[in-house]
């Protein structure tokens, strides 16, 4: 089956399961395997020309109007929709059977109860943070962390004096989409203590998920 994907984390988790795409996004982790654009903005011409039988988007990673040009080409299009770290299996499972593969086998593991508060800031200039209501939040939650201000939305653009009011015991600061880094320490040091993450663990869901948990829970018990 001739695959593209247009989702970065299905990128990876389709490599997992020993599935090779023919058009993948630049932000895609995938050597060798022709580039179509990013995931806001693919070049839906290069997508049709590479004449696939399965277009795989996301909800909340693309746009709708970048589905709906795909759709109009006549292309086949799984869009799937995760949106909390439950969605997972069954939204993998939907991959799967689209691609006549094996259903994976993810073991999350239980819940834990919340031990923390953090703010999660996601931007800088302006300062934009993430919210209840979205995939990185709910893996947060799934290993004890409570992810603050509760009632501002999934991606609130609030000041550092704003999030110091929901008085957060942790800032975590993934490495995308902004950057962050040690050399950002000090300025979100203002607020709380700081936990570097791999974005990557924070915001790709799939196969890296379960191992992702585990990696999140250990860096929080240091």
């Amino acid at each position: 089956m001739r695959v593209v994907s247009l989702v970065p984390s299905v990128t990876e988790t389709l490599a997992a399961w020993g599935v090779v795409p023919v058009g993948v996004t630049r932000f895609c982790d995938a050597r060798g395997i022709a580039a179509v654009g990013g995931t806001k903005d693919p070049d839906v011409e290069r997508v049709a020309a590479l004449g696939p039988d399965l277009v795989v988007m996301d909800e909340e990673e693309n746009r709708r109007e970048d589905y709906a040009a795909l759709r109009a080409r006549g292309l086949n299009v799984l869009a799937l929709a995760v949106r909390d770290v439950t969605d997972v299996d069954p939204e993998t499972a939907r991959l799967a059977d689209a691609l006549g593969v094996p259903r994976p086998r993810l073991a999350l593991g239980p819940p834990r109860p919340p031990t923390t508060r953090a703010v999660v800031v996601i931007w800088r200039r302006p300062w934009r943070f993430l919210g209840p209501g979205t995939y990185g939040a709910s893996l947060l939650e799934r290993v004890g962390v409570e992810v603050v201000p509760r009632d501002r939305g999934p991606y609130p653009a609030l000041t550092l004096d704003e999030v110091r009011d929901a008085s957060p015991d942790r800032v975590v600061a993934p490495s995308e989409p902004y950057p962050f880094a040690e050399r950002h320490r000090t300025e979100l040091e203002s607020v709380a203590p700081v936990l570097f993450l791999d974005g990557r663990d924070l915001f790709w869901w799939g196969a890296r998920t379960p191992s992702a948990l585990a990696r999140i829970a250990a860096a929080l018990a240091r």
